[in-house]
Formats: C-alpha cells, sequence, structure tokens
C-alpha cells in the first residue's frame, strides 16, 4: 500500500517574509501546482508577466490586488475568490496585504 501523507497548505510559512515564498506542490507532464505566499509583496514597477500557460489562482488568505494590461480598474481578491488568467494575458501583482499572509493556490495548464 503507498504510503498517506496529509499535508496542510498553511504550514511552513516562515514569520519572517522578505520575498514571496513559491513552494511547488504537483507537477506533471500536463500541469503544475504552487502555493505562493506574499506579506506585502508586489510586482517590481514596470514589470508585467505575460505566461506561456494559463493560470488558475485561488486565494486562500490575505488580500490582493491585481493590474490587467489596458485596464484602468484593479481586480481584487479575497479569501475564496478565484480567477482564471488567461495564456499572454499581461498582468501583474499591484499589492500584497501587508499586515497578514496572502496564500495563493495556482494552477498551471496549456490548453
Amino acid at each position: 500500500m503507498a504510503d498517506i501523507t496529509v499535508k496542510n497548505l498553511f504550514d511552513g510559512i516562515p514569520e519572517s517574509l522578505a520575498e514571496e515564498k513559491i513552494d511547488g506542490l504537483l507537477e506533471t507532464s500536463a500541469f503544475r501546482v504552487e502555493r505562493i505566499v506574499s506579506r506585502g509583496q508586489a510586482s517590481p514597477p514596470g514589470y508585467w508577466y505575460d505566461q506561456e500557460e494559463q493560470e488558475w489562482v485561488l486565494l486562500l488568505s490575505g488580500s490582493a490586488g491585481l493590474k490587467f494590461f489596458g485596464q484602468d480598474a484593479l481586480t481584487i481578491l479575497k479569501p475564496g475568490d478565484s480567477l482564471l488568467i488567461p495564456a499572454h494575458a499581461r498582468h501583474r501583482v499591484e499589492w500584497t496585504d501587508p499586515a497578514k499572509d496572502t496564500v495563493w493556490l495556482a494552477f498551471f495548464f496549456s490548453g
């Protein structure tokens, strides 16, 4: 019988977080899953993500403001919110909650 291990997505988050923490959780040839932890981090000024893959994110805790290229309004995420970011949709993280952990679950896939 295979070893079955329960893991908690909130375990292993350091007290001090000078930069965003990205942990790979699962990867196959078709997709990958990451836990991302932010605490006040944002994209560098002028930097836009432009990814080959689609990304579906689920915000588990904290809050964040995302900016999509060509849109004036910020997309605000709070716990429980999910968002599909199509491949090559230029975007950036404008802010994350500086007072508590913003924990994202991110699924990257093509198609």
